[in-house]
C-alpha cells in the first residue's frame, strides 16, 4: 500500500494530512464509504503517546480491511469550528467512520453527525455525545494508572514518587486518582508529588515537551525516583529528564519503551500505563466494514484489553517482585476485588 503525504488547500482544516489508496476503493464485504477518517488532537502525530496509538490502529484497518484513509493534523490556537470544518471535510469527501482524536472534539462530532446521518463518528475520550451513529471511545485510564502505581511504589528506592498531568481536567484526573491508589495499596505512607503543567489545553500541557522536563526535573530534584506521566507530547521531555537523572518514568497511552523517538532514553522507562486507544480506532472501522457499526459507549478496560501496562523493558521484567506485585493488582481489579477510584 503506498502512502503520500499531501498539503490541505483548504484553510483551517490542518497542516496535513496522510491519505492511502487501495487498489479497488472498497473492501471484499461490500463496504462503499471511501476509507477511514482520522482528526488528531493536541500535539498531533508523531507525539509518540495519545495520538500515536490511534494512527497505529488506523494503519492496521487500512491494511487488513483493503481500504483508504486520510488522516488530519490540528492547527495550533484553532477553533471549535476548525474542527467542524475539518470533520465536514472528511465526510463530504465520503470517509466512513470518521473519528476525533480527544475530547475537544465533542461540539464538532455532535454538529457534523446529525448533518451526516448514514455516516459513524467516533470520538476518543468522550462520552457526552449520544446519537445513533456515534461511538464514545472511552477507557478505565484508572486502571492502567493503578498498576502504573503499584510498579512505582515496588520500583521506587527513596518511598518518594512522582506524577505529572498534561492539563488540570477531569480526565487526567483519573490518571491520578489511580496512580496515586495503586502506589498507596503498596505503602500507604509513600510520598507522591503531583504536579499538571496547565489548566488549559490551549496553553500547551499536552504539546509542551520543555514544560514536562522542568516539571520532572522539579520533582527528581525534591527527591522522587519514579515518575509517571499523563501528559501526551510532553511527556517527552518527563522521559527525558527521567533518563538524564537516571530514574524511571512511566510512560502513557503508547508503550512508550518501543517508540523510536525516545530510544535513546528507553532504558529509563520502567513501563507505560496503555490505554489501546488503536484498537478503539480500529474496532470502529472493523464494524463499519462488516457493516455493523459501533455506537453508544464502548468503554476499555483491564478485562477486555481496552487498557493495561507494558513490560517490555527487560529491566522491568527481571524486577520479579514488582511484575509480579503489578500482576496480582491487574487480577485483583478484573475479580472485583479492588475498584479503582476516578477522582
Amino acid at each position: 500500500m503506498t502512502v503520500a503525504v499531501v498539503a490541505l488547500a483548504a484553510a483551517g482544516c490542518g497542516k496535513s494530512s496522510t491519505e492511502a489508496n487501495s487498489d479497488s476503493g472498497k473492501s471484499s464485504s461490500g463496504y462503499t464509504g471511501k476509507g477511514i477518517g482520522l482528526a488528531y488532537d493536541i500535539g498531533g502525530k508523531g507525539d509518540q503517546s495519545f495520538n500515536d496509538a490511534a494512527y497505529a490502529g488506523f494503519q492496521k484497518a487500512e491494511k487488513d480491511f483493503k481500504i483508504s484513509g486520510r488522516d488530519i493534523e490540528p492547527q495550533d490556537g484553532e477553533s471549535s469550528a476548525d474542527k467542524v470544518q475539518r470533520l465536514e471535510q472528511l465526510a463530504k469527501a465520503g470517509y466512513n467512520p470518521i473519528i476525533g482524536v480527544g475530547f475537544v472534539y465533542a461540539p464538532a462530532v455532535k454538529e457534523v453527525a446529525a448533518k451526516y446521518p448514514k455516516i459513524t463518528f467516533g470520538i476518543i475520550d468522550d462520552d457526552t455525545v449520544k446519537a445513533s451513529n456515534v461511538a464514545d471511545l472511552v477507557f478505565h485510564e484508572e486502571q492502567s494508572s493503578y498498576l502504573a502505581g503499584v510498579a512505582a511504589a515496588k520500583a521506587t528506592k527513596k518511598n518518594h514518587i512522582g506524577f505529572i498531568g498534561g492539563v488540570d481536567i477531569p480526565l487526567i484526573h483519573k490518571f491520578e486518582a489511580g496512580f496515586d491508589q495503586g502506589a498507596k495499596s503498596v505503602n500507604p505512607n509513600i510520598k507522591i508529588e503531583s504536579q499538571y503543567l496547565t489548566q488549559t489545553a490551549q496553553e500547551g500541557g499536552f504539546s509542551s515537551p520543555d514544560k514536562g522536563k522542568d516539571a520532572a526535573n522539579g520533582q527528581i530534584e525534591a527527591g522522587a525516583d519514579v515518575i509517571y506521566h499523563a501528559a501526551g507530547l510532553s511527556g517527552q521531555g518527563v522521559i527525558q529528564a527521567a533518563a538524564d537523572h537516571k530514574v524511571w518514568a512511566i510512560g502513557v497511552d503508547s508503550d512508550q519503551y518501543e517508540q523510536s523517538a525516545l530510544a535513546k532514553y528507553k532504558d529509563w522507562i520502567l513501563g507505560s500505563a496503555l490505554k489501546n486507544v488503536g484498537g478503539a480506532v480500529y474496532d470502529l472501522t472493523k464494524s463499519v466494514v462488516d457493516g455493523k457499526p459501533l455506537t453508544g459507549e464502548v468503554r476499555g478496560d483491564l478485562k477486555s484489553g481496552g487498557v493495561g501496562f507494558a513490560d517490555s523493558n527487560p529491566k522491568y521484567q527481571a524486577m520479579k517482585d514488582v511484575v509480579a506485585a503489578v500482576n496480582k493488582a491487574k487480577q485483583d481489579i478484573i475479580d472485583g476485588k479492588v475498584v479503582v477510584k476516578t477522582q
